[in-house]
């Protein structure tokens, strides 16, 4: 799992993250896999570019699950530039043999349609131009909910991590 604060569970408990909560559905069903959060809150695409080859040197991973470029677009960072970095993490990890699920993300409304457009956008794009796997909104059913999020209207709060995990199981599991 290489993402960011919404895979760090950030403003909860670890262990009420749905990452963790992956990892006791894997173990639950008897599923080998083990699971490797290597998320860090307030990771831009940038940073998980730069920092992604020395952990896929590290070990052999049959899957990377990529879950960034939401810092990217809360800061209004260059799309053209969150697109490059995020194909070049997906090449990294297929580079390696492992597979790769991608985890989009959206943005709220107040960024203006054409920017928040685009940036939806760049997820189905690079899945079909990498033929890798997508969730197309890993926050789907939840944004939307304010009961579901934390005060800062980012993060989901802890009720809200089942949901996560059922929104990108049915992506997961072909993988595996």
């Amino acid at each position: 799992m290489f993402g960011d604060s919404l895979s760090a569970a950030y403003g909860i408990e670890i262990d009420a993250g749905w990452v963790a909560l992956l990892q006791q559905r894997l173990r639950a069903q008897g599923k080998p896999h083990r699971l490797v959060n290597a998320s860090v809150s307030g990771e831009t695409s940038a940073g998980g570019r730069a920092r992604l080859p020395a952990l896929l040197a590290r070990e052999p991973y049959a899957l990377v699950v990529l879950e960034l470029g939401g810092n990217d677009g809360l800061r209004g960072l260059s799309l053209a530039q969150t697109e490059a970095n995020l194909r070049a993490m997906i090449e990294a990890a297929r580079g390696t043999g492992a597979q790769v699920l991608l985890l989009g993300m959206r943005l709220p409304p107040n960024y203006g349609a054409t920017y928040t457009n685009a940036f939806a956008a760049i997820y189905p794009k690079l899945a079909r131009e990498q033929d890798v796997a997508l969730v197309p909104f890993l926050l789907d059913g939840v944004a939307t909910d304010l009961a579901l999020m934390q005060p800062d209207r980012i993060h989901p709060r802890a009720a809200a991590q089942p949901r996560l995990l059922d929104t990108v199981w049915p992506a997961l599991v072909p993988l595996l």
